[in-house]
């Protein structure tokens, strides 16, 4: 694919903190909305009068939507213009939270995690629009906060939900997302200025949309559900049949058309497809973690020996330390490659996630232990997730920005799925018999399940070491239209 015509050098750009505070806020409603009904399945479904595995649906829904969404949404910003893609995505949002505010029909609360969801194009968009609008020196610390503020709002989301809950309903949950939405919409409306980038030499590809919803769905519908229906049933291992021959059908078509929907050229330089399989591997353990750090803090510690009795809302302030790290590591992150290049804080990143989780292994006898895991976790994501995007963006063309990065946040979606799959299957395999009826897993299979994550996330900090490091004289040479502020280029970059 030939690169789209770049804009004309100006003297005017938008200052970061005017364009800056309107798309991490955007990121932070989507991540706040995505998690925050985690810690509250359980009482949703006697609320709702649902089964325990119907109300998972929940987030089923609002995976599966985001992953299938993202990447549309992230290419339709290349084609037709990032600004009006990232207000149809913050609209699904606000209609999806305004949907469950006015709802106590299960049914319909599932269509709302679905247009939710849509939310899920906030992350590739704005960081095409940071790289398009910010000055050169504001881009890596610009897409690293953006990229944190994921972690930082996953973990706000699991908090605010306790806080809500001690005063008021489950519907105060969706009002906050709501309220989050709406702001975000007016701030993006007015500060972020039309983007200029704009691929018109490109063209839309909807069987390879088909084909790439069509194998994402069914990846995530059999991942989400192989628990409840078993992993060797006939529904989830048709259903891995099926998402296989879909993804090579798939795969034949981009290939094959003029102008696809993802460029599978794009997808295997190394840049793109080892970072690729770190955010797989960072959001496994980033979801499947959060889920058993706050089963376990809520465990009643008079029937199980362990745990902490601890409230929704206590379970949240255990994990706030991981959104504070989230915090901190923007920055640094931001620092850590402008100096030395985006290996360094990914391969940090996933060290520092996989020590988390490896003290937590051995030691959680005490509410301290959550606490600095947390905090360690959580700089350890926010480091990796500020990483993946520069190497992205120092891989491909401004016109391919989006969807690349949109691919990579659907990875982190379904390594999520899959994390937190995998993380329950550990914790029902191995519970413990109560002379009442409700199952706890054993404190072996708390430490298992905590393993597992420390070896995702030590993985996810040695794949960098397979990009080969170029240096920036090794770089292609820039034409005058790249050369601009206005297409940034990252001084140190893997290819």
């Amino acid at each position: 694919m030939s690169e789209a015509p770049q804009p004309a050098a100006t003297d005017e750009k938008p200052s970061s903190a005017r364009v800056l505070p309107a798309l991490v806020l955007a990121m932070l409603a989507f991540s706040v909305v995505q998690t925050a009904v985690v810690p509250i399945l359980p009482s949703l479904a006697k609320e709702l009068d649902v089964s325990g595995s119907s109300i998972t649906w929940l987030m089923t829904a609002n995976l599966l939507s985001a992953a299938v969404l993202t990447p549309l949404l992230g290419r339709f910003g290349d084609l037709r213009g990032r600004k009006p893609m990232l207000l149809v995505s913050l609209a699904g949002l606000v209609a999806g939270s305004a949907l469950a505010v006015g709802t106590h029909s299960f049914t319909w609360l599932v269509v709302a995690r679905v247009l939710q969801g849509a939310g899920g194009g906030v992350l590739p968009l704005a960081i095409s629009i940071v790289r398009d609008e910010l000055p050169k020196a504001k881009v890596t610390g610009g897409v690293a906060a953006i990229s944190a503020s994921m972690g930082v709002g996953s973990g706000l989301g699991l908090v605010a939900t306790g806080l809500l809950l001690e005063h008021w309903s489950y519907k105060s949950i969706f009002w906050m997302g709501l309220a989050f939405g709406i702001i975000a919409v007016a701030l993006v409306a007015i500060r972020v200025p039309k983007d200029p980038v704009v691929d018109k030499e490109g063209g839309a590809d909807p069987l390879g949309a088909l084909t790439l919803a069509g194998w994402l769905s069914a990846l995530l519908i059999a991942v989400s559900q192989g628990n409840h229906w078993g992993w060797t049933s006939n529904r989830t291992l048709g259903l891995f049949a099926v998402a296989a021959v879909v993804a090579l059908v798939w795969i034949l078509i981009e290939v094959k058309v003029s102008h696809p929907l993802v460029d599978m050229k794009m997808m295997s330089r190394p840049a793109v497809a080892f970072t690729n399989i770190s955010g797989l591997l960072m959001g496994f353990g980033m979801y499947g973690s959060f889920m058993v750090i706050s089963n376990f803090a809520q465990t009643p510690e008079k029937l199980a020996h362990y745990g902490f009795t601890a409230t929704v809302l206590h379970a949240g302030i255990m994990l706030l330390p991981s959104a504070l790290g989230s915090m901190v590591a923007a920055p640094l992150g931001a620092l850590m490659i402008a100096r030395r290049g985006p290996r360094l804080p990914l391969v940090a990143g996933g060290l520092l996630g996989a020590v988390a989780m490896a003290y937590l292994a051995v030691r959680h006898s005490h509410e301290i232990d959550i606490y600095l895991a947390s905090a360690v976790f959580g700089l350890g994501v926010g480091l990796a997730y500020a990483a993946m995007p520069a190497y992205i963006n120092g891989a491909v063309p401004a016109e391919q920005s989006g969807i690349a990065n949109g691919m990579n946040a659907v990875l982190r979606t379904v390594g999520g799925a899959v994390g937190t799959a995998v993380m329950a299957a550990i914790l029902t395999g191995d519970t413990m018999k109560l002379p009442i009826p409700i199952a706890l897993p054993t404190l072996t299979a708390y430490e298992h399940a905590y393993w597992t994550a420390a070896v995702m996330c030590v993985v996810a900090g040695l794949v960098p070491f397979a990009i080969r490091r170029i240096k920036a004289a090794d770089l292609p040479a820039a034409t005058p239209a790249e050369a601009t502020p206005s297409s940034p280029e990252l001084a140190k970059t893997d290819a």
